[in-house]
Protein backbone atom coordinates (compact mmCIF):
# COMPACT_ATOMS: atom_id res chain seq x y z
CA UNK A 1 0.00 0.00 0.00
CA UNK A 2 1.53 3.65 -1.01
CA UNK A 3 0.73 6.61 1.55
CA UNK A 4 -0.92 8.92 -0.78
CA UNK A 5 0.63 12.19 1.10
CA UNK A 6 4.17 10.73 0.19
CA UNK A 7 6.46 12.99 -1.46
CA UNK A 8 7.46 12.18 -4.76
CA UNK A 9 10.27 10.16 -5.48
CA UNK A 10 13.55 12.74 -6.03
CA UNK A 11 13.58 11.36 -9.98
CA UNK A 12 10.24 12.58 -10.57
CA UNK A 13 10.51 16.44 -9.03
CA UNK A 14 13.18 17.05 -11.93
CA UNK A 15 13.32 17.57 -15.22
CA UNK A 16 14.49 18.83 -18.25
CA UNK A 17 12.13 22.48 -19.93
CA UNK A 18 12.78 24.70 -22.32
CA UNK A 19 14.44 27.56 -21.15
CA UNK A 20 11.86 30.22 -19.49
CA UNK A 21 12.04 34.08 -21.17
CA UNK A 22 12.50 35.40 -17.86
CA UNK A 23 15.76 33.27 -17.76
CA UNK A 24 17.12 33.93 -20.70
CA UNK A 25 16.57 38.25 -19.80
CA UNK A 26 19.06 37.23 -17.10
CA UNK A 27 21.67 36.21 -19.53
CA UNK A 28 24.65 38.57 -19.97
CA UNK A 29 26.01 36.76 -22.99
CA UNK A 30 25.36 39.12 -26.32
CA UNK A 31 24.58 35.73 -27.91
CA UNK A 32 23.31 32.35 -27.16
CA UNK A 33 24.51 29.46 -29.37
CA UNK A 34 23.10 26.37 -26.51
CA UNK A 35 20.96 26.27 -23.91
CA UNK A 36 18.99 23.89 -21.57
CA UNK A 37 17.29 23.62 -18.32
CA UNK A 38 16.51 21.65 -15.52
CA UNK A 39 13.49 22.25 -13.43
CA UNK A 40 13.19 20.87 -9.45
CA UNK A 41 9.27 21.02 -8.08
CA UNK A 42 9.01 21.98 -5.91
CA UNK A 43 11.48 23.45 -4.44
CA UNK A 44 13.05 21.74 -1.45
CA UNK A 45 14.67 24.31 0.36
CA UNK A 46 12.73 26.85 0.01
CA UNK A 47 14.59 29.12 2.48
CA UNK A 48 18.12 28.80 0.58
CA UNK A 49 18.87 31.66 -1.42
CA UNK A 50 19.79 31.02 -5.00
CA UNK A 51 23.59 31.36 -4.10
CA UNK A 52 23.63 28.42 -1.82
CA UNK A 53 21.28 26.22 -4.25
CA UNK A 54 24.52 27.33 -6.51
CA UNK A 55 27.09 26.27 -4.33
CA UNK A 56 24.88 22.46 -2.85
CA UNK A 57 24.38 21.49 -6.50
CA UNK A 58 28.10 22.48 -7.51
CA UNK A 59 30.33 22.42 -4.48
CA UNK A 60 28.44 19.94 -2.32
CA UNK A 61 28.80 17.06 -5.37
CA UNK A 62 31.13 14.43 -4.03
CA UNK A 63 35.19 14.94 -4.83
CA UNK A 64 34.86 12.62 -7.98
CA UNK A 65 32.07 14.35 -9.45
CA UNK A 66 33.52 18.47 -8.70
CA UNK A 67 37.04 17.15 -10.58
CA UNK A 68 35.35 15.70 -13.69
CA UNK A 69 33.05 19.18 -13.65
CA UNK A 70 36.52 20.94 -13.22
CA UNK A 71 38.36 18.56 -15.93
CA UNK A 72 35.20 18.99 -18.26
CA UNK A 73 35.02 23.08 -18.19
CA UNK A 74 38.93 23.36 -18.60
CA UNK A 75 39.21 21.36 -21.36
CA UNK A 76 36.36 22.73 -23.13
CA UNK A 77 38.52 26.06 -22.58
CA UNK A 78 36.67 27.89 -19.88
CA UNK A 79 38.77 29.91 -17.40
CA UNK A 80 38.05 29.20 -13.86
CA UNK A 81 39.01 30.41 -10.53
CA UNK A 82 41.17 28.50 -7.96
CA UNK A 83 38.61 26.24 -5.96
CA UNK A 84 37.56 28.54 -2.86
CA UNK A 85 38.52 31.86 -4.49
CA UNK A 86 35.61 34.86 -3.45
CA UNK A 87 33.30 35.52 -5.55
CA UNK A 88 33.23 32.37 -7.34
CA UNK A 89 30.96 28.69 -7.00
CA UNK A 90 33.58 25.60 -8.28
CA UNK A 91 35.64 28.69 -10.04
CA UNK A 92 32.64 29.92 -11.84
CA UNK A 93 32.70 34.02 -11.19
CA UNK A 94 29.31 35.35 -9.69
CA UNK A 95 28.57 37.81 -12.23
CA UNK A 96 24.88 38.57 -10.10
CA UNK A 97 23.12 37.92 -7.15
CA UNK A 98 19.87 38.16 -5.16
CA UNK A 99 18.32 35.68 -3.00
CA UNK A 100 16.43 34.53 -6.10
CA UNK A 101 18.79 34.41 -8.87
CA UNK A 102 22.50 33.78 -9.31
CA UNK A 103 24.18 34.32 -12.14
CA UNK A 104 27.46 32.25 -12.64
CA UNK A 105 30.06 32.97 -15.76
CA UNK A 106 33.14 31.41 -17.10
CA UNK A 107 35.53 33.32 -19.81
CA UNK A 108 36.90 31.72 -23.21
CA UNK A 109 40.44 30.82 -22.85
CA UNK A 110 39.31 28.95 -26.31
CA UNK A 111 36.27 30.14 -27.70
CA UNK A 112 33.54 28.88 -25.62
CA UNK A 113 31.76 30.93 -23.28
CA UNK A 114 29.26 29.64 -20.18
CA UNK A 115 26.90 30.92 -17.66
CA UNK A 116 25.03 28.85 -15.54
CA UNK A 117 21.96 30.25 -14.02
CA UNK A 118 20.13 29.09 -10.21
CA UNK A 119 16.61 30.67 -10.03
CA UNK A 120 13.90 30.15 -7.30
CA UNK A 121 11.11 30.86 -8.90
CA UNK A 122 7.60 29.73 -7.69
CA UNK A 123 8.21 26.98 -5.39
CA UNK A 124 10.78 25.66 -8.11
CA UNK A 125 14.31 25.74 -8.49
CA UNK A 126 15.71 26.39 -12.07
CA UNK A 127 19.44 25.48 -13.41
CA UNK A 128 19.85 26.85 -17.10
CA UNK A 129 23.26 27.13 -18.77
CA UNK A 130 24.02 29.26 -21.77
CA UNK A 131 26.43 28.74 -23.59
CA UNK A 132 28.53 31.24 -26.49
CA UNK A 133 30.40 29.35 -29.34
CA UNK A 134 32.90 32.21 -30.88
CA UNK A 135 35.00 30.05 -33.54
CA UNK A 136 34.95 26.77 -35.40
CA UNK A 137 37.40 25.57 -32.77
CA UNK A 138 35.22 26.47 -29.62
CA UNK A 139 32.28 24.68 -31.60
CA UNK A 140 34.18 21.59 -32.40
CA UNK A 141 34.92 21.27 -28.99
CA UNK A 142 31.53 21.76 -27.61
CA UNK A 143 30.03 18.95 -30.07
CA UNK A 144 32.37 16.30 -28.18
CA UNK A 145 30.43 17.37 -24.84
CA UNK A 146 27.06 18.57 -26.10
CA UNK A 147 25.63 14.86 -26.23
CA UNK A 148 26.21 14.49 -22.54
CA UNK A 149 25.51 17.86 -21.02
CA UNK A 150 21.62 17.75 -20.64
CA UNK A 151 22.11 14.10 -18.67
CA UNK A 152 24.56 15.76 -15.87
CA UNK A 153 22.67 18.67 -15.38
CA UNK A 154 19.74 16.65 -14.32
CA UNK A 155 22.15 14.39 -12.34
CA UNK A 156 23.84 17.31 -10.26
CA UNK A 157 20.36 19.37 -10.04
CA UNK A 158 18.94 15.58 -9.08
CA UNK A 159 21.84 14.55 -6.63
CA UNK A 160 21.46 18.05 -5.19
CA UNK A 161 17.53 18.15 -4.32
CA UNK A 162 18.41 14.31 -2.79
CA UNK A 163 20.99 15.89 -0.45
CA UNK A 164 18.66 18.51 0.84
CA UNK A 165 15.17 16.55 1.26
Amino acid sequence: MTDPVARPRVADRVRHIPVPPAAHALSALPRIDYENAVLAEPDPAPDRTALRWARAVLEDADAETRQALTQGWTSLGLALAPAGSDGHVLGWRVRGSTPDAVLLAADATRGLRGELLFQRAQGALLLACFIRLDDDAARALWAQAESRHPQVMHRLLEQAVSRAT
